[in-house]
């Protein structure tokens, strides 16, 4: 597991350290659309220095390096045991090489341990496809996006939301609205329209593996989507709340199926380090091509 452990450890480095490209040409695509001189154009400037600076240096984008969630999937056979204690490994030595900061503290005593590894983390989700091959995708959410998401339940009086598209699209601008600055924007959408309220979370962060700038298969979310994205960026929000046209970066929404007494909308913020990675590994675990 030799190999495994080295391709883990460099996936962590370079989701870590570096900006997916279709989140780069976003961010870079923003600064043009904003008023020179202003704090919006400051923002994103000091944001894309720090993208280079973090490149450069092969060091985190950001001092909160996240929690750790890994997206594996895998043939029948494949041992998951064995892969599960290479990522524990792979978090252990990526952080005492400096990909990851020593954030992950134990939720009783506050005690920090330095490894990032314990309960829930990392965190592993490993399906089994009928592919061969072995991918392995990873996201590094960090704490202040995090705390800016949010679960709607539909229908709600406040928001006039009823059980239907406006609805949901009434509680999404509004989670946007209540994040203003505080997820570290510009941000990007992650959303689930249905499930119960563990799954549609679980699903709203999947979102993130897509592709910043794909279209959603379904006419209908597509609309919804390219509707928050403009409705968001004309609020006048800004990157870090300081006002400006960029608000959001993308918007990304699938459905669930949920049971009749209820409808959740679940809402993923995801700030603009957005630090999305994934490898395909050859049959002796080395990195055999790079997903994003």
């Amino acid at each position: 597991m030799d190999a495994l452990l080295d391709s883990l450890v460099e996936l962590i480095r370079r989701t870590s350290a570096e900006i997916p490209e279709d989140v780069h040409r976003a961010i870079l695509s923003s600064l043009e659309q904003e008023k020179q001189g202003t704090i919006a154009e400051s923002a994103l400037k000091i944001i894309d220095r720090n993208i280079a600076l973090a490149r450069q240096k092969s060091q985190p984008i950001c001092q909160d390096t996240g929690s750790i969630i890994f997206y594996v999937e895998a043939p029948m056979g494949f041992d998951q045991l064995a892969f599960e204690h290479t990522c524990r490994l792979a978090v252990t030595a990526a952080t005492r090489k400096g990909y990851l900061r020593q954030n992950s503290v134990d939720s009783l005593t506050g005690v920090n341990d330095g490894t990032n590894v314990g309960p829930g983390s990392p965190t592993i989700h490993i399906h089994q496809h009928a592919s061969p091959t072995v991918s392995v995708r990873l996201i590094l959410k960090g704490g202040g996006c995090e705390n800016v998401g949010a679960q709607y339940s539909l229908p709600n009086e406040k928001l006039h939301a009823n059980r239907d598209l406006d609805g949901c699209r009434r509680v999404i601008l509004d989670a946007v609205l209540q994040a203003q600055g505080k997820g570290c924007g510009p941000g990007i959408l992650g959303v689930c329209i249905g499930g119960d309220r563990a799954t549609g979370y679980e699903l709203s962060k999947q979102q993130f593996l897509r592709f910043l700038d794909d279209r959603n298969p379904d006419s209908r979310l597509d609309a919804l989507e390219q509707d928050i994205l403009t409705t968001s960026n004309a609020l006048g929000i800004g990157p870090m709340g300081f006002g400006g046209k960029t608000t959001l970066l993308g918007v990304k929404i699938c459905a669930a199926n949920r049971l009749p007494a209820s409808f959740f909308v679940s809402i993923s913020y995801m700030c603009w380090a957005y630090r999305r990675q994934g490898i395909e590994l050859d049959p002796g675990f080395a990195i055999s091509r790079w997903l994003y």
